[in-house]
């Protein structure tokens, strides 16, 4: 069945919820298209336009943070008294970010089609995946924090990693990277925001490369049966429960309440398990 606006509209507000929300957004997207009766492999259009839509609303909430950064970034090299040039947090910061994308950047290189097999092979993959972040979710509740001041080049990689394994359908990315932030010691203040932006040039890469993919087929079959109301509500709808979801997101993690969402994630995974496998 073809996506209609209704069907847009309500599997975009589950993409802007569940991309920042630590319950994976695309296991709950692959769950929402089947209980819908859409093909969601047939409308890769509205996939690429939903996750630019979140990638936006990324950018919407933390805007001071990304001007402030690269403000940093671009700051001339400071000397330390031997005369050797030193980087400033700013820059440590971004240059973290840059590491944590080496992984993922590896996936989408070498195994890109593994992966979107993956994603075709139903919901049983989702019901697993979804037990993983509920036991990563739990582990942040009885880990000891160490409150490290800043994220290393070390646990930037690390931090990547896990976001290269969320690439799996039920694996949420923003759970599996805070997640091993937290049990690396970092800082609850710093995570969020770093979980956030960390991932904003993998989306962009993606999506990028799926719209040329698609494109290439012709405009007619990149799009199939998606009028362009039902691509516009999606993107709206995705966006505006963005907005809300990262600013949401962050507090949460703030205060440690991540506990919650293990036990969501568990309850849900074994009702795919054994109702929708």
């Amino acid at each position: 069945m073809s996506m209609g606006t209704l069907e847009a509209l309500l599997l975009g507000i589950v993409q802007g919820l569940t991309e920042y929300l630590p319950v994976s957004s695309s296991g709950h997207l692959a769950i929402g298209s089947a209980l819908l009766g859409t093909a969601g492999e047939e409308n890769l259009m509205f996939t690429v336009a939903v996750h630019i839509a979140t990638v936006l609303s990324t950018l919407v909430v933390l805007w001071r943070e990304i001007i402030g950064l690269l403000k940093g970034t671009f700051h001339p090299l400071r000397c330390n008294a031997r005369g050797l040039e030193r980087l400033n947090n700013d820059q440590r910061y971004v240059l973290a970010i840059l590491v944590s994308m080496i992984p993922i950047g590896i996936v989408g290189l070498f195994f890109k089609d593994k992966v979107e097999e993956i994603f075709g092979s139903g919901l049983f993959v989702v019901g697993c995946c979804l037990l993983v972040t509920a036991a990563l979710l739990g582990l942040t509740a009885v880990a000891r924090p160490r409150r490290k001041e800043r994220i290393s080049l070390r646990d930037g990689f690390i931090i990547g990693l896990a976001q290269a394994l969320a690439v799996l359908p039920g694996l949420s990315r923003s759970g599996a990277t805070i997640a091993t932030g937290l049990l690396l010691g970092n800082k609850k203040s710093t995570l969020a925001q770093f979980s956030f932006l960390m991932v904003i040039p993998p989306i962009l890469g993606e999506a990028l490369l799926d719209t040329v993919k698609v494109l290439r087929g012709g405009v007619e079959a990149a799009f199939g049966g998606l009028s362009l109301t039902a691509l516009s509500v999606g993107f709206i709808a995705a966006f505006v429960s963005g907005i809300f979801a990262c600013k949401w997101m962050i507090g949460i993690v703030r205060r440690g309440k991540l506990i919650y969402f293990a036990a969501y994630c568990g309850i849900v995974g074994l009702l795919i398990l054994i109702f929708g496998s």
